[in-house]
């Protein structure tokens, strides 16, 4: 019935570096695009702003 005996401060280092790959990870998707695919996504959500707001139906404004 003995339990392994863990060194606190080598758990501590490998949580850490395990934090620090994880935000690594997503600096990578969010920072790690090429110019073109950052003016490609620009232009697509452009356009999606442009076709929702023309689909926008103006309430009429009626005086009773």
């Amino acid at each position: 019935m003995s339990a392994e005996v863990v060194n606190l401060r080598q758990f501590r280092k490998k949580q850490a570096r395990a934090e620090k790959e994880k935000q690594a990870e997503q600096n990578r998707i969010t920072f790690g695009r090429s110019k073109t695919e950052k003016h490609l996504t620009k232009a697509l959500n452009d356009k999606a702003a442009k076709a929702h707001e023309a689909g926008h139906i103006e309430p009429s404004k009626t005086d009773d």
